[in-house]
C-alpha cells in the first residue's frame, strides 16, 4: 500500500492509505488523522491487507502513536484486523458503533478496548482535536457511522461514496483540487452506480444523510472504497447522491 497526505497543516495531517493494484480481495482505503504526536486510524482494514496495511501506517507515522481506532460498522474489509492490531498494542481505544460492539468482538480480542458509539453520534479525540462522530446509518449497515474533522474539513464517510474502479486508477477524483471538468466525474461516477443502488438500501436514509451533511463545510470526501472526492466534486457528489433511487433489490 501507499500513503497520500490528504490535509496538512502544521502538526494536524490526515493520510490516505491505498492500494488500487492488486486485486486479491476488494480494494480498501484506510485513513489516518495525526494531531500533536497522537493518531487515530480509520476503518482499518481486514485481516488479509494487515500487513500491508501496518507498513504504510509506518512510513508517515510512527506505530506506537497509533492510540486509537474507529470502525465504522461490522464488516470484515472494515474491522477482521482488530486482532492483529489489539497484538501490536493491547490499549488501542476503539470506537465502534454501540448495535455493533458485540458481533465486532467476534474477529476475536475479547479484551479489545472498545468505546460504543450510540445511535445519535459522538465525539472522538485525537492529539487534543475533537473529531466530530456523525450518524450514516443504513449506509449501508443498520447502525453506520462517519468521522467529520471541521478544522480540516475532511468527511470520512466510509461506503458513502465509494466506487468499484478498475485497476492502476489515482486516489483523486480528477484532481486533488476537485476543480476538473463535469466530464471528469462523470466518468468516475459511473463506477460508483451500482455500488450505491445495490449496497444501499434506503432513500429516506441518504435523504437523511444529505440533509446532514449539507449543514457541514467539506473540502474532501474520503470514501473506504475508491477514490477522494475534493473541492466541486463534492457538491457533485451530493447532487449526483440525491437523485439516485438505491435498493434496487427490492425495486425491480
Amino acid at each position: 500500500m501507499r500513503a497520500t497526505p490528504v490535509f496538512e497543516a502544521g502538526n494536524h495531517r490526515w493520510w490516505v492509505l491505498y492500494d488500487q493494484d492488486e486485486r486479491r480481495v476488494i480494494d480498501s482505503n484506510v485513513y489516518i488523522v495525526e494531531s500533536n504526536g497522537e493518531a487515530a486510524v480509520l476503518d482499518p482494514g481486514g485481516f488479509e491487507i494487515f500487513p500491508q496495511v501496518l507498513a504504510a501506517v509506518a512510513d508517515v507515522v510512527p506505530p506506537t502513536s497509533v492510540v486509537k481506532a474507529f470502525a465504522s460498522h461490522q464488516d470484515p474489509d472494515i474491522a477482521s484486523s482488530l486482532p492483529l492490531w489489539n497484538a501490536c498494542n493491547d490499549k488501542l481505544q476503539w470506537y465502534v458503533p454501540s448495535l455493533w460492539e458485540g458481533f465486532i468482538r467476534h474477529y476475536g480480542a475479547l479484551d479489545a478496548v472498545m468505546t460504543g458509539i450510540p445511535d445519535e453520534g459522538g465525539t472522538m479525540m485525537v492529539g487534543g482535536r475533537k473529531l466530530e462522530i456523525i450518524p450514516a446509518h443504513y449506509l449501508h449497515a443498520s447502525a453506520n457511522l462517519h468521522v467529520y474533522d471541521p478544522e480540516a474539513k475532511v468527511l470520512f464517510c466510509g461506503d458513502v461514496g465509494a466506487a468499484l474502479l478498475p485497476a492502476g486508477h489515482g486516489i483523486w477524483v480528477g484532481s486533488r483540487r476537485g476543480s476538473d471538468s463535469a466530464r471528469a466525474f462523470e466518468e468516475h461516477i459511473q463506477h460508483a452506480k451500482y455500488f450505491h443502488q445495490r449496497w444501499m438500501p434506503s432513500n429516506s436514509a441518504k435523504k437523511d444523510w444529505i440533509n446532514r451533511v449539507r449543514q457541514l463545510q467539506i473540502d474532501y470526501l474520503c470514501p473506504q472504497h475508491g477514490a477522494i472526492y475534493a473541492g466541486e466534486n463534492v457538491e457533485r457528489f451530493l447532487n449526483w447522491f440525491d437523485g439516485l433511487t438505491v435498493g434496487s433489490a427490492i425495486s425491480r
